[in-house]
């Protein structure tokens, strides 16, 4: 067996990463605080935070004071060190977002899809053009953005070629990551839109302070992000989290990916709408697009005993959906988003708490809090920009300077 012997360059890598990713997620830090956090030297940090600012990854941001002694200067990742590019591959739009390293947007791209299963060439024609829209708005060189990360329905296999299998949408091992990154030089990185969401929510949202959690993303379709140790759960093959797959009902209602009584089926916003349209003999609720019509359901409530039949269920199926997970998983936070999960429940949170402690043995149910993503409904492109950001961390700050990386980035 070949054992890579760790050199002194690895583990000053890592002691980077350490206190990067600290500053980051925790920050603005003083030097004292990120000894006492990352259990590294005075010294050792002095000497990392001293290569940090001088490369630029790292700036001033304000001093604090301290007990006797001179004021302690704050540290923060310097926003404009680099940019980030997010983008959402949905099921009736492609979203693409400009951020800086405080994730800040700056500009903003949305291209509407027509049909409910794009080819992936339309995708990527999407994504590119939206990439180089936000570009050329907010007037960011291609050499200055440290990557763009592209959220997807399905499983996403990696991370070289980023194979997407998503059976909603008719797409069986597309090379998404490959075809994208044949027409950029700008670094892609491709993942399940239910684990961006979680990662932006964990980071930056509801999920924050959690280590064991479920961010759960009801829009269209569902998925959830799991989170366990303060570690995201993928799986063999990165699969996990396809709880909008699993059964709640056997041999229940036919779901978009061919098997009978997926929760998907019953929760998600087309097969609402669909349950709505059965149950009135055909009735459609108006609006222009699944998310007026699916607005439109909810107001209906109160003046259709239809509706608020369809809504009442949706509520205890979603409840039942969330006991699964606190059985299973026993985890301390539930977070609900995605654009239909927070349209619900920003009107029926409280229900959706009681369903599920119907369903839910007592204890681990005792343990959970259900709370509301604090992102908002496109959050998921979002989570999609930090994962350049995790790779910048993980690598402790390490990259090409712009000087020389900036001549050959483009987008073809």
């Amino acid at each position: 067996m070949d054992v890579r012997r760790t050199t002194v360059r690895d583990m000053r890598r890592s002691n980077r990463s350490v206190l990067l990713t600290a500053i980051y997620r925790d920050g603005p830090l003083s030097r004292f605080e990120l000894g006492q956090q990352t259990s590294l030297s005075a010294a050792s940090v002095s000497n990392l935070v001293g290569e940090l600012l001088d490369e630029g990854v790292v700036e001033d941001a304000g001093s604090v004071e301290s007990d006797g002694g001179r004021p302690r200067v704050l540290l923060r990742v310097a926003p404009t060190f680099g940019y980030v590019v997010g983008a959402e591959v949905g099921e009736t739009r492609v979203r693409v977002e400009l951020f800086d390293l405080a994730m800040n947007v700056l500009a903003m791209a949305v291209y509407p899809i027509e049909t409910p299963k794009p080819d992936p060439a339309l995708a990527v024609k999407y994504v590119l053009t939206g990439l180089q829209a936000v570009l050329d708005e907010a007037r960011v060189g291609a050499d200055d953005v440290l990557g763009m990360g592209v959220a997807v329905a399905g499983v996403v296999e990696g991370p070289a070629d980023a194979v997407v299998h998503a059976q909603t949408l008719g797409w069986d091992a597309v090379p998404l990551g490959a075809m994208l990154a044949a027409k950029t030089d700008i670094p892609i990185q491709v993942d399940n839109g239910a684990n961006t969401l979680g990662q932006a929510e964990m980071w930056f949202g509801a999920g924050r302070g959690a280590t064991d959690a479920v961010v759960a993303l009801v829009g269209s379709g569902v998925g959830a992000a799991l989170v366990t140790g303060g570690i995201s759960y993928r799986g063999t093959r990165s699969s996990a989290g396809e709880w909008g797959h699993t059964t709640i009902m056997y041999g229940g209602r036919l779901c978009r990916c061919g098997a009978m009584g997926c929760l998907e089926a019953y929760v998600g916003a087309e097969g609402v709408l669909e349950r709505y349209r059965l149950a009135s003999a055909g009735e459609l609720i108006a609006g222009g697009d699944e998310e007026a019509a699916f607005n439109g359901l909810l107001d209906a409530v109160g003046t259709s005993a239809t509706a608020e039949k369809v809504v009442e269920d949706t509520i205890g199926y979603l409840g039942a959906g969330f006991a699964n997970l606190v059985n299973l998983f026993n985890p301390e936070r539930i977070v609900l988003g995605g654009w239909s999960g927070l349209l619900l429940g920003e009107r029926y949170l409280p229900q959706l708490r009681e369903a599920t402690a119907r369903h839910a043995l007592r204890q681990p149910y005792a343990q959970v809090s259900i709370e509301l993503c604090e992102l908002g409904r496109d959050a998921v492109a979002m989570g999609a920009a930090t994962l350049p950001i995790l790779r910048l961390l993980r690598d402790g700050g390490t990259t090409t300077p712009r000087s020389t990386r900036g001549l050959a980035a483009r987008v073809r």
